[in-house]
């Protein structure tokens, strides 16, 4: 029933097959600026060459002792169509782009009035046929990666753990994750099965302090809202109405943002170049790549302690596993999966927070989605066992990798668990879920 499931899923995909681009130049200069919707190639380019190319230098453990003995990895899903929401968004630009004729007419907006809008609502989300290839590809690279803990024989001895977020792209993206294992070993007698675990996996739906707080609350995004209503924004949103032959009156931020939207869902999903990225510059790009960080900075990120806090039972979870160190773990969830954890982590904070009022002064800052989160985005964190110099930990980002922060060893890319362990002691100690989520009371009300 599994297989039937994925070759449906398969079909559904290839309705929409479309052709990889052919050269560097095809790729638009801006995509380098694309969040949380750019292509996993763009943060590790060698890939556009060769997409089972293995980064050895990634891996490299600190002496010919060392040997790894575990692996836990957080994936995040990979490509998708955009929502119901963003593509009622793009009809809306797209009809105005269409319906709105003025006696200038600009000869880009005659290129995209021969634009045929075909995202539907009903897309709303789902895995791509890239996607699928994105995890089928990971799966590959890093069973390359890793040979001795994502192997055939441990995969058939259930030694290998599949979690998965309940929603399709993150269900199919499991599936797809196996497929690229069992197709390389040509496993065809026997089904692995994944558990769904939104607890885990989508713990922010769960967080009621989060959702009441942060999530619902639209003065926690104060920032966000400020910097839209900013000039740098409405200098963007000028001159896409400028290269339109519109009124700036007719281009608000939202539609702003599904302009840069379609010419990155064009690049993600079809691979090409599209006409909807002419409309940004290089400048333009930056400007809406840091609202959208700024977005995520205050909602998943350090703007609130609780977006971190949020994270506690997967945070938990993750370092029972290495406690343990007998099963290869891959767990599928989203972006808002990996970044809150990253966050509680110490991974990517900059000294001077986001704001609406230092865009300028952020230009070099480390949190950055784009290349923090694209599709397939995962984290790793690899056990070493390295004899008498003990037991080691590499985290990796995007099969790159890391430093802890706060820890200054000469190792620091792969220091000791244990002083891991002692510099995340007051949350290994801490951090409870429960405690950490509750809604807190009003004193008024006490």
């Amino acid at each position: 029933m599994m297989f039937f499931h994925f070759y449906c899923f398969i079909i559904f995909c290839c309705v929409h097959r479309h052709v990889t681009l052919k050269d560097e130049e095809s790729i638009p200069p801006i995509a380098k600026y694309f969040n949380t919707k750019g292509r996993y190639e763009e943060v590790n380019p060698y890939l556009r060459q060769d997409i089972l190319a293995v980064n050895r230098s990634s891996s490299q453990p600190p002496s010919s002792q060392c040997r790894e003995i575990h692996l836990t990895a957080i994936i995040r899903h990979g490509t998708r169509y955009p929502t119901a929401k963003t593509v009622r968004d793009m009809q809306q630009l797209h009809n105005i782009v269409l319906n709105n004729f003025t006696e200038e007419q600009s000869w880009l907006r005659e290129t995209l009035t021969q634009w045929t809008m075909w995202y539907t609502e009903d897309m709303d989300g789902r895995l791509v046929q890239k996607g699928v290839e994105d995890l089928k590809h990971l799966a590959v690279r890093l069973s390359k990666l890793f040979p001795t803990i994502i192997s055939e024989e441990k995969l058939r001895g259930g030694l290998i753990k599949f979690i998965t977020s309940s929603k399709h792209r993150c269900v199919n993206s499991t599936l797809s994750f196996k497929a690229g294992l069992t197709e390389m070993w040509a496993i065809t007698d026997v089904e692995f099965g994944h558990e769904v675990n939104d607890a885990l996996m989508r713990f922010f739906d769960h967080c009621t302090r989060f959702v009441q707080e942060v999530d619902k609350n639209s003065s926690a995004v104060i920032e966000v809202d400020k910097f839209k209503q900013g000039l740098e924004m409405m200098r963007v949103q000028k001159k896409i109405a400028e290269h339109l032959g519109i009124s700036s009156s007719l281009i608000t931020y939202d539609l702003a943002e599904a302009a840069f939207l379609l010419c990155s869902y064009e690049l993600a999903v079809k691979a090409v170049n599209s006409p909807w990225c002419l409309l940004f510059d290089e400048d333009d790009a930056k400007v809406m790549e840091y609202a959208s960080d700024l977005r995520e900075f205050w909602k998943r990120g350090y703007g609130h302690d609780i977006n971190s806090k949020s994270s506690c039972l997967l945070f938990h979870d993750l370092f029972s596993r290495l406690n343990k160190a007998v099963t290869v773990t891959v767990q599928i969830g989203h972006a808002d999966t990996l970044l809150p954890l990253l966050t509680l982590l110490g991974f990517f904070k900059d000294a001077v927070p986001l704001t609406s009022a230092n865009y300028a002064s952020q230009a070099q800052r480390s949190f950055r989605t784009s290349r923090m989160l694209p599709y397939a985005a995962n984290f790793l964190l690899v056990l070493y066992d390295c004899g008498e110099e003990g037991i080691r930990l590499q985290p990796l980002l995007n099969e790159q990798p890391l430093t802890f922060p706060g820890l200054t060893d000469q190792q620091a890319s792969m220091p000791l668990y244990e002083d891991v362990r002692k510099r995340y002691r007051d949350l290994l100690s801490g951090c409870d879920f429960e405690a950490e989520c509750q809604l807190l009371r009003n004193p008024a009300e006490v």
